[in-house]
């Protein structure tokens, strides 16, 4: 039975690992412009979700996005991630 609880323990932690990238794939995504409109919130939102989640280059991604947005462009991307966070 300890066997069954360890092997979905790591199964949870590569689909978290998984989930993350996916998560900073978005934020470059909107970072980019790639197939989409360049949204500097956006990109900050997903980058900051991703950070959250365990992504390293998120984070770094996150403050260089940070430095070129204004404050009231910060706290929606802010707001949006918690939201998103409280539902996922």
């Amino acid at each position: 039975m300890a066997r069954i609880e360890i092997e979905n323990a790591e199964m949870a932690a590569l689909g978290a690992a998984n989930n993350a990238e996916i998560l900073f794939e978005m934020g470059m995504m909107y970072a980019t412009g790639r197939e989409c409109e360049t949204d500097m919130v956006a990109a900050h939102k997903w980058f900051n979700i991703a950070a959250i989640k365990g992504c390293p280059r998120a984070a770094l991604l996150r403050a260089e996005v940070a430095e070129t947005m204004s404050k009231d462009e910060l706290a929606r991307a802010l707001r949006e991630a918690r939201q998103w966070m409280t539902c996922h």
